[in-house]
């Protein structure tokens, strides 16, 4: 599914470098569409594409290390 189907705000850059939990909340704040799901960098997770999924990814600090964006 193309990310454009999607619906809401689609990616945050401006969450680089914030706790992964403050970004989880905003971002589920400002998409209610999403679940925001914090994982260090690195974790596995499914390849699949979903419109209603944001992998926030964190660095050993728990501060967010890669822009979280829908998919």
């Amino acid at each position: 599914m193309a990310s454009d189907q999607c619906p809401g705000k689609k990616s945050w850059p401006e969450l680089v470098g914030v706790c992964g939990e403050i970004a989880a909340a905003k971002i589920e704040k400002e998409n209610p569409n999403v679940d925001a799901i914090v994982k260090l960098q690195g974790t596995p997770v499914i390849q699949d594409y979903r419109c209603n999924r944001v992998w926030i990814w964190v660095n050993t600090h728990g501060v967010v290390s890669t822009v979280p964006h829908v998919g």
